[in-house]
């Protein structure tokens, strides 16, 4: 048994243990996620300079439209002619009217110094500009105080949302009306939607005026006071929108003017070929020329989870080096301890030499009681010889002991299958049965990762573990544990019951590790029957709340007290010298407890033993 001082260096280690594993993957996790960021930084800068040059592309391109129609005679005509007759205001509608259709563009109309529309390109639909007053409009006042105005807005006549570019029209009196040109950015909104990155432009107000995700636009980045809501109600700049927040909650501030933000769900059924919500890096700029302000929002995911897989390697790697470390510590005591043992039988030796002289010059007086002290002297010296190598040979069998402690319980039983079913897809294989094949190979692939994964479980009795709890198949598990143990079934003529209820029960732990767990189980209970006339095995499972009852009985001779008594401790075994290490219960009860649940063993009123696994169920599962 442990003495409390090697307790408490054992207990030491695995703080240590665990302080230089997290801490390491603290450590990479910080340094990789800032690397992440600072790289995502200057992907959403070159980004960002994308989608500005585009937006005053697409702006600058019409800029000179209303300037121009300052050249055309018949409109100037119409403007500076007090009663112009139908037929020349028709000659300015067909030209505005054709000039749009060549332009691309939704409307452009010609204004009088009231605001008055006395020419427009749709003057032949029914919902026509014709004769309306707009002279409230911001565009229409800006060009006759500054002679030329832009202006983002939502028509009161059709309610299209879209950029208006006023120029007032001027001759040698002065300004005789003003030119007004309404473009649509929807085209540079669908280009920016296949992007990989969202992104959104704010006009001077804080408004969405333009988003890649639909449900952006006409949203705000900050809440609006009641005064600035008249003030859109008296300029109806947005047709009295709602104008809703976005809900950009401010997360963190990094250099150069980036900020990390979460953007909520904006609606149940947006769908998108890129994340439009979660957790962003932001990047804003000013649009030259524009109040505007452009803003582009990078996913942090992608980020987050490279500097997660990071940690996770640095951290595996700290666990390596610091297990490397323990074994050469290990190595070195033991090394020291076989050295002191030597030099205390040498001091031994020494003293036992000292002490024959001292005994031999006593009696060099007599023959007979020299005779005696050679006697004694030849019995000591092989008693002194034997125990030293019992010595050195114990410390030879602690050292391999150490070495292969580790491995060789839990590899057994994959190693069977996998000779068996190799076995047989040599022999489907020379049948042509390409599918049956193909599917014992795959069997093979998942029991070599399994087995990969069995050397790391000799450890979880003594720490937390680290397993994913997901919803895990019953009847799938007992599947595998048959297949695993097959074989041994066969040469020992079990017979097993199993009592499972008509559904499928789901259990809320690993798989891997609850198979671990029933493979442990049923394979001592296949050695508890070894010798017996009648063997079978019972495997029973039922749901009792929110936890899954699986009982494994055997028809063995059944636990003694003393086995009852110290059946969890590691190292503890009832099996012959060779057959087993006493960790197979340790570990499943760890595993347990782990799953958040217990392991229990008792002998059967009918005889045998038999053993209670309580585990979690799966949330959401029917209950009894």
């Amino acid at each position: 048994m442990p003495t409390p001082r090697k307790r408490s260096r054992l207990a030491l280690q695995l703080l240590a243990f665990g302080l230089l594993v997290a801490g390491t993957a603290w450590l990479a996790f910080r340094v990789s996620l800032a690397t992440g960021l600072a790289e995502l930084q200057v992907t959403g800068r070159h980004r960002l300079d994308l989608y500005t040059s585009s937006l005053e592309w697409e702006i600058d391109k019409y800029a000179y439209f209303p300037t121009t129609l300052g050249l055309e005679r018949d409109v100037v005509k119409l403007l500076t002619t007090p009663a112009s007759t139908p037929a020349e205001i028709e000659v300015v509608n067909q030209y505005l009217e054709q000039l749009n259709e060549r332009a691309g563009t939704f409307s452009i109309y010609v204004l009088n110094t009231q605001g008055q529309v006395v020419a427009t390109s749709n003057w032949r639909r029914p919902d026509s500009f014709m004769g309306e007053d707009l002279a409230f409009r911001p565009y229409f006042r800006q060009a006759m105080e500054n002679g030329s105005g832009r202006f983002f807005g939502i028509g009161t006549t059709r309610g299209e949302p879209g950029y208006y570019l006023a120029s007032a029209l001027t001759d040698a009196r002065g300004t005789v009306g003003v030119a007004v040109v309404k473009v649509g950015l929807t085209q540079l909104e669908k280009s920016w939607g296949t992007a990989e990155a969202p992104a959104l432009v704010a006009d001077e107000n804080g408004v969405v005026i333009l988003a890649s995700v639909p449900d952006w636009k006409f949203t705000t980045l900050k809440p609006l006071d009641e005064s600035t809501r008249g003030a859109f109600d008296r300029t109806q700049q947005y047709n009295r929108r709602a104008l809703r927040p976005l809900g950009v909650e401010e997360r963190a501030e990094l250099d150069h003017g980036a900020r990390l933000v979460h953007l909520p769900k904006t609606g149940a059924n947006v769908v998108s070929i890129i994340p439009v919500s979660g957790d962003f890096l932001a990047q804003t700029q000013p649009l030259p020329g524009t109040p505007w302000s452009i803003s582009v929002f990078s996913h942090q995911d992608p980020v987050r989870e490279l500097a997660t897989s990071r940690a996770a390697l640095a951290g595996a790697g700290a666990a390596l080096l610091f297990i490397v470390g323990v074994m050469l510590n290990q190595r070195r005591r033991h090394l020291k301890e076989r050295l002191a043992a030597r030099d205390a039988l040498q001091r031994a030796h020494d003293e036992l030499e000292r002490k024959v002289e001292e005994r031999t010059r006593e009696l060099s007086d007599t023959n007979t009681r020299l005779q005696a002290e050679v006697v004694e002297r030849t019995r000591a010296e092989r008693t002194l010889r034997e125990a030293q190598d019992e010595l050195v040979q114990a410390g030879k069998l602690a050292v391999i002991g150490q070495l292969s402690t580790g491995v060789a319980h839990e590899l057994n039983q994959p190693l069977a299958a996998l000779r068996t079913l190799s076995d047989n897809t040599r022999k489907f294989l020379e049948r042509g049965d390409q599918a049956t094949a193909t599917g014992n190979l795959v069997r093979i692939a998942e029991l070599v990762d399994r087995m990969g994964r069995l050397t790391s479980q000799l450890k979880s009795f003594a720490r937390k573990s680290s397993g994913e709890a997901q919803a895990v198949s019953l009847n799938k598990a007992l599947d595998n544990v048959q297949f695993l143990l097959e074989q041994r079934l066969k040469r020992a003529g079990v017979n097993v019951s199993l009592d499972l209820p008509p559904d499928d029960l789901q259990a809320w732990c690993d798989a891997n590790r609850l198979e671990q767990v029933l493979v442990n189980l049923c394979g001592n209970a296949l050695d508890a029957m070894a010798g017996q006339p009648e063997v079978a095995l019972d495997i029973s499972a039922r749901r009792e709340g929110e936890h899954i009852v699986i009982q494994v009985r055997d028809h063995g001779p059944g636990l003694s007290e003393a086995a009852q008594s110290r059946l969890f401790e590691p190292f503890f075994t009832t099996k012959e010298a060779g057959l087993g290490l006493g960790l197979g219960l340790a570990i499943s009860a760890g595993i347990a407890r782990d799953f958040g649940g217990s392991l229990g063993g008792a002998n059967h009123p009918e005889g045998g033993a038999v053993f209670t696994l309580d585990i979690p169920a799966a949330p959401g599962g029917p209950t009894p």
